[in-house]
């Protein structure tokens, strides 16, 4: 919490933060219809106007989460790409990067965006705005992929297998929203990896 003593622009900084998380948390928890800039403001323990202020509209307010939820998400993968590199080359370095990639897909973060994602599907002023963000977030988050498995990107067996395993992980996604797949996606995981790492580093 920031204290008066703090300067203008940390405070500012902070107040924003704490806006964008609590809206990734009501969106989440709540759902799309409870993500109001009201409750995620009462939630984030500052004044409707002062959510106003940093963001003039709902549609302002979600864009700069989706924009905080794939930051945060990039801080992870960069945390979990130095665990990673000192994992032994071989399958078992492939299957920790598809399971850091894969159990992405199963956090709040991913919860959160979803319900953002089926909105704009009916909602074309949203939409218009999410659909060149995911464009990105997607070129990004391929490139991050690439270089956690080590793989030249311009080779194009290789190119199409990363992203079948984002597409992969967003499914599995998809499948532990309303139960806990863990269990099978574990399997899913060890077997792909073993797939994946056979296709892309076998002898020719």
């Amino acid at each position: 919490m920031a204290t008066p003593h703090e300067p203008k622009q940390d405070r500012s900084r902070a107040t924003r933060q704490r806006l964008l998380e609590a809206t990734i948390d009501c969106l989440a928890e709540m759902g799309w219809a409870a993500a109001t800039v009201a409750v995620v403001a009462e939630r984030a323990g500052v004044s409707r106007g002062a959510a106003q202020h940093h963001f003039p509209t709902r549609e302002d307010l979600i864009t700069g989460a989706l924009e905080y939820m794939f930051d945060t998400r990039m801080d992870q993968a960069k945390a979990e790409a130095q665990t990673i590199a000192g994992v032994d080359e071989g399958v078992g370095r492939t299957e920790a990067v598809v399971a850091g990639l894969i159990e992405s897909y199963t956090s709040p973060l991913f919860k959160a965006a979803l319900q953002v994602w089926t909105h704009a599907a009916a909602d074309p002023v949203l939409r218009e705005r999410i659909v060149p963000l995911e464009a990105k977030f997607g070129r990004i988050a391929h490139r991050r992929a690439v270089e956690a498995l080590g793989v030249d990107d311009t080779d194009p067996v290789a190119h199409h297998l990363v992203q079948a395993t984002l597409d992969l992980a967003r499914g599995l996604g998809l499948a532990d929203v309303l139960t806990d797949d863990s269990a099978r996606r574990k399997e899913i995981v060890q077997q792909w990896s073993a797939t994946l790492h056979s296709a892309l580093f076998a002898p020719s």
